[in-house]
């Protein structure tokens, strides 16, 4: 049975073929939220560009790494948290925000990675620091981040499974998160179902007009008659 998070398994796999870009331009079609809203805002850069789009479902965290923490000895030794991680629906994406006024040390790095990968976790955001880049990248694991340090400093969980924020954005366990080299998105499960039919129709128009400004009869006339139409206004 698919969990009440979670969309069907067909729907899923086809947001996951589908740019941000696009996806973006198919909710705002559907008026389900600001245009300025649903999506991190400067605070994160994609670290891996050239991978496919990642698309899973959120594990929040609150992390530190300025200072040490109250208990625990290193890093990626909370074995409460990779148990709450298995308890979202696969495939799961750490959804971190460092707390600290100017993060210093970096969170995941390859074995943080490794082991999140052997719980369905497919990536990491944060507004905080990330390492091991090419050790990271050569896993297939996705990283989008505000910074990278050699170091992971005092890098420790404060709590998680709340809802936290990164770059204006609100993010709550459970929501589905999806992210490639433009940026990091929310996508509204309640319409998760009718997006890939507005790609397909916003994909279509493009290509129209894509067409139509290579050919030999582009006319400004004939431009304005294109963008005046219905499914030109809504791209």
């Amino acid at each position: 049975m698919t969990p009440p998070s979670s969309v069907p398994s067909e729907i899923f796999e086809k947001l996951g073929s589908l740019d941000t870009c696009t996806v973006s331009n198919a909710i705002e079609r559907l008026d389900v939220r600001m245009r300025n809203e649903g999506f991190v805002a400067g605070a994160v850069r994609c670290r891996f560009p050239k991978f496919k789009p990642m698309l899973g479902y959120a594990v929040t965290g609150r992390i530190r790494s300025a200072s040490p923490p109250m208990r625990g000895r290193c890093y990626f030794d909370r074995m409460d948290f990779w148990t709450y991680l298995t308890t979202v629906p696969a495939p799961r994406v750490m959804v971190l925000q460092d707390v600290d006024r100017q993060p210093v040390g970096a969170f995941v790095g390859e074995i943080h990675a490794s082991i999140a990968l052997a719980l369905n976790c497919i990536g990491c955001v944060t507004n905080g620091a990330v390492r091991d880049l090419p050790a990271v990248r050569a896993l297939g694991f996705h990283l989008f981040s505000g910074s990278v340090s050699v170091s992971h400093s005092y890098a420790h969980l404060v709590d998680f499974g709340e809802p936290i924020e990164l770059g204006g954005l609100k993010i709550s366990s459970g929501d589905l998160i999806h992210g490639d080299l433009h940026g990091v998105q929310t996508i509204p499960v309640e319409v998760a179902e009718e997006i890939p039919h507005q790609a397909e129709e916003i994909i279509s128009s493009e290509n129209e007009l894509k067409k139509f400004c290579r050919s030999s009869g582009f006319s400004l006339d004939g431009l304005a008659k294109r963008l005046n139409h219905n499914d030109m206004e809504r791209l």
